[in-house]
């Protein structure tokens, strides 16, 4: 902190009152004007998100998911998707980011953003992506259709499935 402040009454007669050169005034204008560059960044992420939710919600209706790749932030499309569903989660919308976690498209080519993925997505959805990876890596030309009932064992039966995924990762190691 600074040295204290004159009182205004102590002022010499005649001095008039500079809010530009009052250290306290600046300072609070400061972090007001930091606190409404927060709101403002705040409402275009919370923006930003709701637009990618609602491209993501349009490509469900449409069947054409898998022709887009997961890209930053469709972890939190994906949660405003589940408030806006009061709650339900849309198993295709979970298929689709376990399906690039596990297949490594899109955003999670990159290991820090698969890293990240663990916590932001959702147990179940992590399971999916392990038994998926551990399947395609065990017969390389299966398909998604292939694969539908590791989401149905990753959602039912979450400690099954996540042995199951490690087992067959011990039972079949990858090939150096």
């Amino acid at each position: 902190m600074g040295a204290p402040r004159p009182a205004l009454a102590d002022a010499a007669p005649g001095t008039i009152y500079d809010p530009d050169a009052d250290d306290v005034v600046q300072a609070e204008l400061a972090a007001d004007a930091a606190a409404a560059a927060t709101r403002e960044a705040e409402l275009r992420e919370s923006a930003r998100i709701a637009t990618r939710a609602d491209e993501l919600q349009a490509l469900r209706e449409l069947g054409t998911m898998e022709q887009t790749e997961p890209r930053a932030g469709d972890e939190a499309a994906r949660d405003e998707l589940t408030r806006r569903a009061g709650g339900y989660v849309q198993a295709d919308i979970d298929g689709w980011l376990a399906h690039g976690l596990a297949a490594h498209l899109g955003r999670y080519r990159d290991p820090a953003a698969r890293e990240e993925a663990a916590s932001l997505l959702t147990p179940p959805v992590l399971t999916h992506a392990a038994l998926l990876a551990e399947l395609a890596r065990l017969v390389p030309d299966s398909d998604m259709d292939q694969l539908a009932f590791t989401a149905r064992l990753a959602i039912t039966e979450p400690e099954a499935a996540v042995a199951l995924a490690a087992f067959l990762t011990r039972a079949c190691p990858p090939h150096p």
